[in-house]
């Protein structure tokens, strides 16, 4: 299931944040004590569609909210449009970690300040052909992906409610005709996907979207696409589908998350185990092959504080291999947030950022054709 995933991640996180001895030693009961809440889930009500359509602070970022946007950060030498064409909705992934509730409230200052630095490493490469829309949400804590207790679960519907109502908003703040771009990443990305199959397959909403971008969570061609109303990317110049890649340095060792994604049931209602996964190389645009580091317009590499980052070209190559999986040749020089198995989970977006912006570019202009 989705939360045997996460729950993979978990201990490869916490695998970087303890020694391995005690890991070892302690196994899957340490890392469920260090981070599964102890307490009852606490129903609440869904968020209104009507509190996102009049409230500026249930969002991180949308239109209007000035320079203190994370998501109009760009490196040094390039701009956001000042007139975007499109609209993208984003969903942050995980970033509260908090044991005394299983959802983050609205207003945690911590979250916010981490979920502020995704959407500045992340969203923002598509500020140069979309307003961005990003949603503050009710974030099911990480402890939500390390068990299967009914609390669990909850908390994931309790979030998605928040994220289905934003999307809402969002919608009903667009002119009927703009083009929209979706993305997400991690347990945003998880979202996104409940979202296309129930918000958006089947609908007008589908000749609207330009891509959708699932990045750093599984989707299987066989188990998991055929719900999502949007075919795979196939051309670098395609509109109306879906991107989506997990990456990793070599020697890679996906192993134990490719084990528990296994283990669960697809979106379209079959077994995910041995499924092929949808490779989206971001450095082409298309599905699988391979891309010399030279095809790569830009990684950001932030600084220690995370804050900042400076662009550099022709860093990080890529190649799909295996089942599924994006290489990305030796491990390169970024901060301490590389998860074991040499995961990037956390750059997934930023080792390829001028290449996604390039593409949200490329697929817009595909659009408007």
């Amino acid at each position: 299931m989705d939360r045997k995933f996460l729950y993979a991640v978990a201990g490869l996180v916490l695998l970087v944040l303890a020694a391995a001895l005690t890991y070892a030693l302690a196994g899957e009961k340490l890392i469920r004590l260090a981070l599964v809440p102890r307490v009852p889930f606490a129903a609440a009500p869904p968020a209104p569609v009507s509190a996102y359509a009049r409230d500026p602070q249930l969002w991180h970022s949308r239109p209007g909210r000035g320079t203190g946007d994370p998501a109009l950060w760009t490196p040094a030498g390039i701009a956001a449009a000042d007139a975007p064409k499109a609209a993208l909705f984003y969903i942050h992934p995980t970033s509260f970690f908090g044991r005394d509730r299983w959802n983050a409230p609205i207003g945690d200052a911590e979250a916010d300040q981490r979920a502020a630095l995704f959407i500045r490493g992340q969203a923002s490469a598509f500020n140069g052909v979309a307003a961005i829309w990003a949603p503050r949400y009710r974030q099911a804590t990480f402890g939500a992906f390390l068990t299967d207790a009914g609390a669990a679960g909850q908390a994931l519907d309790l979030a998605y409610g928040d994220v289905r109502a934003a999307f809402d908003a969002f919608l009903a703040a667009q002119p009927g005709d703009r083009p929209i771009i979706l993305a997400g990443h991690s347990q945003g990305a998880l979202h996104l996907m409940r979202l296309l199959k129930e918000r958006v397959a089947g609908t007008p909403l589908t000749r609207r979207v330009v891509a959708a971008y699932v990045v750093g969570w599984p989707v299987s061609l066989t188990a998991d696409l055929p719900a999502l109303g949007l075919p795979a990317c196939t051309r670098a110049d395609e509109a109306g589908c879906v991107l989506s890649w997990l990456s990793y340095a070599e020697p890679a060792d996906p192993q134990t998350v490719l084990a528990a994604f296994d283990a669960g049931i697809g979106l379209a209602g079959g077994a995910r185990r041995g499924s092929a996964l949808l490779c989206t190389n971001p450095l082409t645009g298309q599905p699988g092959g391979s891309a010399p580091a030279a095809a790569n317009r830009g990684t950001l590499f932030p600084a220690d504080d995370l804050m900042t980052a400076t662009m550099r070209a022709g860093a990080i190559p890529a190649r799909c291999a295996g089942r599924g999986i994006l290489l990305i040749g030796p491990p390169p020089e970024l901060p301490a947030y590389v998860l074991p198995g040499n995961n990037y989970h956390v750059f997934d977006y930023s080792l390829f950022w001028a290449n996604v912006r390039a593409d949200a570019a490329r697929r817009l202009a595909a659009f408007a054709r």
